[in-house]
């Protein structure tokens, strides 16, 4: 995605149409004072025009273009998705462009997928080949470069080791515990040593799963599991497609509500979690940062969401935000409630007696520790039920001698 602070807004008004008509044959013609990256994004999107006059004029400028600039517009990470695609799909530009395409990792992989099934040289097949990443990120690029009749045997062993590899085997989780623990990251390659996920669902693909594990921070030997008896496993049934799509739904509607608006990378990170089966959540649940709690403590799952609250990370500010939530399990907030440590935090206790979403006998059990000034405020709370608002009245009448 392009950074729209930096779009020259002249440029932006000559793709988008709203220049003037000589203004934008100008700029097809190359005659606008724009840096070479601007008048190749505005040649690309020109030549697409409905008005042949544009369309043939920002033709004849780009294939007038100097081979050493359209390399160099290549190989740069900055120049815009439009452009790498239009080169890639140019089969009379260089052997070299086309490299510095594949090279370049802001091609889009639907551009090399096509690369590879045009192209003749053997050679750039075998490039294509060596980018293990995109081939398992897009599986098109394996299919594309074996039905090419130009691809030499080196490019078709590459390939089909890599579809072996990654998705015959299904080994994709596998593949990313051994990369992420090359890295001395213990504590995520644990995760996916024995996580259930593989690449091949077209939910998750490779990189996603090395952004979850970007989430991970607890190793196997801080966890204890004596928390959930073996019947509750139960609990952790397969998920259909749609039971997944509905928790996503879930869980940023409820974010939405406490937190407001998110950025996109927030939304994608809870995509990508929600997508995991819930035995893998509830692992990420006991194993995750901050972030990754701050997502599954609003799991519908209930053993998902208890795991959170058993992350040996877990701190007294996290567990006093989610004790004030509205949309967390009802399980969540007894849990709290059970731990002696975060029993004693007024904070944490006065959130829970105004939390609707408390269960009542525990909330009853909290009551006899609030403050009488709260205790006045809590019955005359109507977020709260009844009964909590009556036994918060009798307390305070108690206290008072009434």
């Amino acid at each position: 995605m392009e950074n729209p602070a930096k779009v020259n807004p002249v440029v932006e008004a000559v793709i988008k149409g709203t220049a003037p008509h000589p203004a934008r044959l100008a700029a097809a013609r190359g005659l606008l004072p724009l840096s070479q990256s601007e008048l190749l994004e505005v040649l690309v999107a020109l030549r697409k025009s409905d008005e042949a006059e544009l369309a043939e004029a920002a033709d004849a400028t780009l294939s007038s273009q100097e081979p050493d600039d359209l390399l160099l517009a290549a190989k740069d990470e900055s120049t815009v998705s439009s452009v790498l695609e239009y080169f890639a799909r140019n089969s009379a530009l260089s052997q070299d462009i086309h490299e510095a395409i594949v090279l370049n990792t802001r091609t889009p992989d639907g551009a090399i997928m096509e690369l590879a099934a045009t192209t003749f040289s053997a050679s750039l097949l075998e490039f294509i080949a060596l980018n293990q990443r995109r081939l398992i990120n897009t599986p098109g690029i394996i299919d594309a470069v074996l039905q090419n009749p130009s691809r030499s045997p080196e490019a078709e062993r590459r390939v089909r080791e890599t579809r072996k590899e990654f998705f015959e085997k299904e080994r994709g989780a596998r593949q990313v515990a051994e990369e992420l623990r090359a890295r001395g990251n213990n504590a995520a390659a644990e995760f996916f040593e024995t996580a259930e996920l593989d690449t091949t669902s077209g939910e998750l693909s490779f990189d996603d799963l090395l952004l979850i594990a970007q989430h991970i921070e607890v190793v196997d030997a801080d966890i204890d599991d004596s928390w959930l008896p073996a019947e509750r496993y139960v609990e952790l049934q397969a998920e259909t497609s749609e039971e997944h799509l509905a928790a996503v739904n879930r869980v940023l509607e409820h974010e939405r509500l406490e937190s407001g608006d998110m950025s996109p990378e927030r939304v994608s990170l809870i995509r990508k979690i929600m997508f995991m089966n819930a035995r893998d959540r509830m692992k990420l649940a006991m194993k995750g940062d901050r972030e990754a709690r701050g997502i599954l403590v609003r799991d519908p799952n209930r053993v998902v969401c208890a795991a959170v609250i058993n992350n040996p990370r877990v701190t007294d500010q996290e567990v006093e935000g989610i004790s004030a939530m509205r949309t967390v399990s009802d399980e969540v907030l007894r849990l709290i409630a059970l731990n002696r440590s975060w029993a004693r935090s007024y904070p944490i206790i006065h959130n829970l007696v105004r939390n609707p979403r408390c269960p009542i006998p525990t909330v009853v059990g909290i009551l006899p520790r609030i403050r009488t000034k709260d205790l006045q405020n809590l019955s005359q709370n109507r977020n709260v039920s009844d009964a909590v608002r009556r036994q918060a009245l009798r307390l305070m009448q108690a206290r008072s001698g009434e």
